[in-house]
C-alpha cells in the first residue's frame, strides 16, 4: 500500500489548507500543538464512545499534522525543534488513540501490542539515521535509507481507523475490536519488512 510513495498526489489535497493557515499567520509549531490537542480529543471521544466525533477529530488532527510542514516551508522558517516536536506529537496521538481503542474495544494485550508495533515502526527510522546515516535533507525532510520501505505506516493506520470506526458505528461485526488487531498485524509485518531490508543492505561489514 504505502501511501507515502504517493505523497505528491496527497500534497495537492492538503497544501491548499496549509496555505490558508500560512496566510492567516498561524505559526507552524502552533499548528503542531493544535494537532496534538485535537488528537488527544479524538482519543477521549473514543474512550467515551463518541465515534463520529472521534473520527472527525482524528481527520482534523491528521490534516493539521500535514499542514504544519507546509506552513514551515512557506514561511521559510523550518526549525530543528519543529521537526522534533512534530515527531513527538505524532507518536503521542498515535499511542493514545491506538492504546485507547485497543484497551476499550479489544483488551489490554492488544492495546500494548498496538502501541509497541506503532512506535517501533516509526522509531526504526531515526535509529537508521543515527547508525547508517541518510542521503540528503531537502527543506527539512530527510531522505533516508527506509524511504518507501514498509507497506503500512501512519497514513494507512489512520485510514483503517476511520474505516473501522464507521463499521463500528454501523454496528457491523467487523468493527474496532477486529480493526485494531488487523492494524497491529499489518504494522508488525511492515516493521519486519523494514528490518529485513536493513539486514539485506546493511547487515554485513559494520564499520566501527
Amino acid at each position: 500500500m504505502n501511501l507515502t510513495e504517493k505523497k505528491e498526489y496527497f500534497e495537492k489535497i492538503y497544501t491548499p489548507f496549509g496555505t490558508i493557515l500560512y496566510k492567516l499567520h498561524f505559526p507552524a509549531n502552533l499548528i503542531t500543538f493544535l494537532s496534538l490537542l485535537i488528537g488527544t480529543g479524538s482519543a477521549l471521544a473514543y474512550y467515551n464512545g463518541n465515534l463520529i466525533s472521534a473520527m472527525f477529530l482524528l481527520i482534523i488532527s491528521g490534516l493539521l499534522d500535514l499542514s504544519d510542514g507546509v506552513v514551515a516551508r512557506l514561511s521559510g522558517k523550518p526549525t530543528k525543534f519543529g521537526a522534533v516536536f512534530d515527531w513527538i506529537t505524532d507518536k503521542w496521538v498515535d499511542g493514545l488513540i491506538l492504546g485507547t481503542i485497543g484497551y476499550f474495544y479489544a483488551d489490554p494485550f492488544w492495546a500494548i501490542l498496538a502501541i509497541i508495533t506503532s512506535m517501533l515502526h516509526s522509531f526504526i527510522k531515526p535509529v537508521a539515521y543515527a547508525e547508517i546515516g541518510y542521503r540528503v535533507k531537502i527543506k527539512g525532510k530527510i531522505q533516508d535509507p527506509l524511504e518507501g520501505i514498509g507497506f503500512f505506516g501512519r497514513p494507512e493506520t489512520h485510514i483503517f481507523l476511520i474505516i473501522f470506526t464507521i463499521l463500528e458505528k454501523l454496528d457491523i461485526p467487523i468493527g474496532l475490536n477486529h480493526g485494531i488487531k488487523i492494524i497491529t498485524f499489518l504494522t508488525l509485518f511492515s516493521l519486519l519488512q523494514r528490518i529485513i531490508y536493513l539486514y539485506k543492505n546493511f547487515g554485513k561489514n559494520y564499520d566501527e
